[in-house]
């Protein structure tokens, strides 16, 4: 999807993986990287992502924040 308001959000520190949404918004994964078990998705959409204690290992987040890119279609405000 290409619109005005799809341009990319400012990037995190800890950014490890950027989707892009059907909706045209973001999914960013964040965190230490892949040997560490405190990395999260957060969607920049519909502001859903990780709960406490779901901060996992960068495979198993990896595949969360995709799924979650991949059914989005929270369209960004901003």
């Amino acid at each position: 999807m290409s619109t005005a308001a799809s341009s990319e959000p400012h990037r995190p520190k800890g950014l490890q993986i950027r989707f892009a949404t059907i909706g045209g918004s973001f999914v960013d994964v964040t965190g230490p990287g892949e040997h560490s078990d405190q990395n999260r998705w957060d969607c920049h959409g519909c502001m859903d992502g990780s709960r406490f204690p779901e901060r996992e290992h960068l495979f198993s987040i990896r595949e969360k924040a995709n799924a979650h890119a991949g059914l989005c279609r929270a369209i960004p405000l901003v």
